[in-house]
């Protein structure tokens, strides 16, 4: 009787699911668009009142993306305000849209990885997740690996692409 032969665990690749690295935590944009005066600029009085004001703590232990998504001119110590405020109350936030706090929670995982794990590894970057990773964390993961791998293959162990072989 054949003995049946796991090729792939054979194989010596080491394998980075960034499906993994998906935060489960809730998403939320702030959009400062509704604090605008007839929608068009930002009365300083008047919004630093509201940001004294307004309940912070339905942003505890959320990710916010910091827009604003009007045509307006919004002076830089707006945003800084509001950041201030989510400081130490959501679980982390950023300037700019869902797709930047997105990449920014993927940067900082791909960033703790520890790259000598994979120094002159043959690597596969699965794919194929259940769960939303931006191609900007792919990007990223790629810029990280090259300078230190044998190859990078994305897919599935058993059928990749190959991406990326030193010569």
């Amino acid at each position: 009787m054949d003995t049946i032969v796991n090729k792939v665990s054979q194989s010596g690749l080491a394998e980075i699911d960034l499906e993994t690295f998906y935060d489960e935590a809730t998403r939320e944009i702030y959009d400062i668009k509704e604090q605008l005066f007839m929608g068009l600029m930002l009365k300083e009085k008047e919004f630093r009142d509201f940001i004294k004001s307004n309940d912070w703590s339905k942003y505890a232990g959320k990710h916010v993306a910091i827009i604003c998504s009007a045509d307006a001119i919004v002076p830089t110590w707006a945003y800084m305000l509001v950041a201030n405020k989510l400081s130490g109350v959501a679980k982390s936030f950023v300037f700019g849209d869902l797709n930047v706090l997105e990449f920014s929670l993927f940067k900082e995982k791909i960033d703790g990885i520890n790259l000598d794990d994979y120094k002159d590894q043959r690597v596969v970057v699965k794919g194929c997740s259940k769960k939303p990773v931006p191609v900007s964390a792919y990007v990223y993961l790629t810029e990280k690996l090259t300078p230190i791998v044998k190859s990078i293959m994305y897919g599935e162990p058993c059928s990749t692409v190959p991406v990326y072989k030193r010569a």
